[in-house]
């Protein structure tokens, strides 16, 4: 089967470049390893920044429908001390410059603009081949295959297109999540809500590389991130598979702390679940290959800032008007859309490094209360 323009993964990133190449009429086809679209869990809470990922949906045509799945009060934004003091408190504004939702439900909004059929799920990607003049031979592991005159990988970290472009790998880059879970948390887990409050709270360790995030999402739930700088051999001594004794040792790690914050670990209603992160290097590029092209984690993977999702989308939506722009000129389209992808990723993740240095080496709890407070005076410069 020969199809016009493929993409490879139905993340955000690739879905949003799909619904701007149908608004602009550009047949496109989605195929997607996990079986359907409720397969997995999506993940938790997003917020969506008015200088990017707004900028997408804008473009997709979704504004108005996103604005129906934004979580009222989820903007407040609080730091707290080790002791459960608070540091900063800010409430939800209603200033919209980075209004919170759930991952799976953009997705699935996303999912309900396309045409029916656009993605085909089930489909993982065995290996990508080169066939001449720009054209490419997609093969799946269930042993079917598409050729496509234009394929974008929007497959995330691992990306199976990038080989097609890049040797580059991601690494480790020494920070990992540990993921709980609480469940129905004002009325089961009181404390633990009251700190936590309205929206995103953080609570930075001073020191040994430890710390305490979590969103309050949809129907009461606390989403909990336990932030670690430690070797990948550190987190291989703690058995994830049994909630009771690793919620116990992830725990021990934070002597001293404030009961409703451990209460985010010892009282997760979820097994904990272990998210290393990892990057490509920063100003990762790659020489123009005709017919082919990444977006999102698959080209600039960085460690979780609170942009990867929001800067895909963007990709997705520079890169479906670029296309549209120029039916016939693939390749000038592609060109310019990498230049500029190439320029934003690298200045984002070298701000991303910069704040990772800065919570690491100085004070996390104050670096956290300028970023915070930036977003709001951001929002409302007067």
């Amino acid at each position: 089967m020969t199809t016009p323009v493929t993409i490879i993964g139905a993340g955000l990133g690739g879905l949003t470049l799909a619904r701007v190449l149908h608004v602009h009429g550009v047949p496109v086809t989605v195929h997607e390893a996990e079986a359907s679209p409720e397969a997995r869990a999506q993940g938790g809470m997003l917020d969506i920044h008015d200088y990017n990922g707004q900028l997408a949906l804008d473009a997709a045509g979704l504004t108005g429908e996103f604005g129906r799945i934004v979580l009222d009060g989820r903007q407040a934004m609080r730091v707290l001390g080790e002791d459960g003091t608070v540091l900063l408190d800010l409430p939800d504004d209603g200033t919209g410059g980075r209004p919170e939702a759930q991952r799976g439900e953009l997705r699935r909004l996303l999912l309900d603009s396309l045409p029916a059929g656009t993605v085909h799920w089930g489909h993982r990607v065995a290996g990508v081949r080169a066939l001449g003049g720009g054209r490419h031979e997609v093969t799946f592991a269930e042993g079917s295959s598409v050729t496509t005159s234009l394929l974008v990988g929007a497959d995330g970290a691992w990306s199976k297109v990038r080989p097609a472009l890049s040797d580059a790998l991601p690494g480790y880059v020494g920070t990992a999540f540990v993921e709980t879970y609480l469940y129905d948390a004002d009325t089961r887990h009181p404390d633990a809500a009251q700190a936590v409050g309205g929206g995103t709270m953080a609570a930075p360790a001073s020191s040994r590389g430890r710390g305490i995030q979590a969103h309050r999402e949809r129907g009461g739930t606390l989403h909990a991130y336990v932030t670690f700088t430690e070797s990948l051999e550190w987190f291989a001594d703690i058995d994830f598979t049994e909630r009771a004794a690793a919620t116990t040792r992830i725990a021990a790690e934070f002597p001293g702390w404030a009961p409703e914050l451990t209460a985010l670990i010892v009282e997760s209603d979820t097994t904990p679940v272990l998210r290393p992160h990892y990057a490509l290097p920063i100003g990762h590029r790659w020489e123009r290959v005709p017919g082919v092209t990444l977006l999102g984690d698959a080209a600039h993977l960085a460690a979780p800032d609170g942009e990867g999702a929001n800067w895909a989308m963007y990709d997705g939506a520079e890169l479906g008007k670029a296309i549209a722009a120029r039916p016939g000129d693939a390749e000038a389209a592609l060109t310019e859309y990498e230049q500029a992808m190439f320029s934003r990723s690298a200045k984002a993740a070298a701000e991303s490094a910069e704040l990772a240095t800065a919570l690491a080496d100085g004070n996390p709890a104050q670096t956290l209360i300028e970023l915070f407070s930036g977003f709001r005076q951001r929002a409302d410069p007067a």
